[in-house]
């Protein structure tokens, strides 16, 4: 089969694309045809060393082992079952619930053995991969490439918005809202949990997509007065934030919040390391969580509401498989908004 491995640390020129033999599936895995694979910022960072470039620089304590593929918002369709799977599994079209993981019930994304799919096992830039039959989830939407953009920036966003336990009312402030995690973010938030939103954005070129997933107002980071404008159109201090963002954003986050505000975090595309006073959070009672993926619950929820269209897919553009490095190179660059998607040729 065609895949797309990364060698190593580096650009995108580690990115190589190789013929080699199709998985088998093992006992209660199945092997699926890829017809879809959404790109992360994971598989990026993990190529380009930000997680570390030894030990500890994936999931698991012992680092991501090369060559690897990667790849983890995978849509696909069955094609051969591994032992003691049942044959109802066969030909069906699936969304992949993007990591294994040994703790209970609710609290998978908790547990010290959670290993990714394209950082600790071979991901979905590939024409097949293998993995458990239990966590391949029927598509929410008929369409391959639509359904692929939820896994796991859907997932993350979901997490996100059940951790601040959004009640319908709240005015919650998006960040990074033109993304694949942003733009979630606000559709969960607006359409799912009915709160008010407001998104930032850098360019408001998209300001009337991201008010018709649910935004009321759109904001420009670029602004200066930025947190005076949320806290005006407010008419005072927002209930929380869902950043993405990082150092960039974060005084502005805090400045914008109520007392006995929320603010969380799963991303931090504008810095990883910021200035904190604590006398902030102390003298306001901010509550702060840090959030990574999900449940196989939330991933259920999430992917009922896609089928409910509560949830819209946001797709900037598709690349074949062979274009990864173009994808990952556009990928970074600014201005886009929604998922890339990668397609093999099979």
């Amino acid at each position: 089969m065609k895949a797309v491995q990364v060698v190593g640390y580096g650009d995108v020129d580690q990115l190589q694309v190789v013929d080699i033999p199709k998985p088998t599936p093992k006992t209660g895995e199945v092997l699926i045809k890829v017809r879809a694979c959404a790109i992360n910022n994971t598989e990026i960072w993990m190529r380009e060393g930000a997680y570390g470039t030894g030990e500890k620089s994936g999931w698991r304590p012992e680092g991501v082992q090369f060559p690897r593929i990667p790849g983890s918002d995978i849509t696909g369709e069955v094609v051969e079952l591994g032992d003691g799977v049942d044959q109802g599994m066969m030909g069906r079209h699936v969304v992949l619930f993007p990591f294994t993981s040994s703790g209970p019930e609710r609290k998978e994304h908790l547990s010290d053995d959670m290993s990714f799919i394209g950082s600790e096992y071979d991901g979905g830039y590939a024409e097949y991969v293998a993995w458990p039959a239990e966590l391949c989830f029927d598509m929410p939407l008929d369409d391959f490439v639509e359904s692929a953009v939820f896994s796991v920036s859907g997932l993350t966003a979901w997490h996100m918005n059940e951790q601040l336990h959004i009640r319908s009312g709240e005015t919650i402030v998006v960040t990074g809202a033109s993304g694949g995690v942003g733009s979630l973010n606000v559709q969960i938030a607006a359409n799912v949990f009915g709160a008010k939103v407001f998104a930032i954005v850098g360019d408001l070129k998209n300001e009337q997509e991201l008010k018709a997933f649910g935004a009321t107002e759109v904001f420009s980071y670029r602004s200066e007065t930025l947190a005076d404008d949320i806290i005006a159109a407010n008419g005072g201090p927002v209930d929380a934030v869902l950043d993405v963002v990082g150092d960039a954003l974060f005084d502005v986050s805090l400045n914008i919040l109520k007392k006995g505000g929320k603010f969380c975090i799963s991303g931090s595309a504008g810095g990883q390391t910021t200035h904190l006073d604590f006398r902030t959070l102390y003298l306001k009672h901010i509550a702060m969580y840090g959030s990574v993926l999900g449940t196989r619950h939330e991933f259920a929820e999430m992917l009922r509401s896609i089928a409910e269209g509560k949830l819209k897919p946001v797709i900037d553009r598709t690349f074949p498989l062979e274009e990864a490095r173009e994808a990952q190179t556009y990928f970074k660059q600014s201005g886009k908004f929604g998922k890339i998607v990668l397609i093999p040729n099979t």
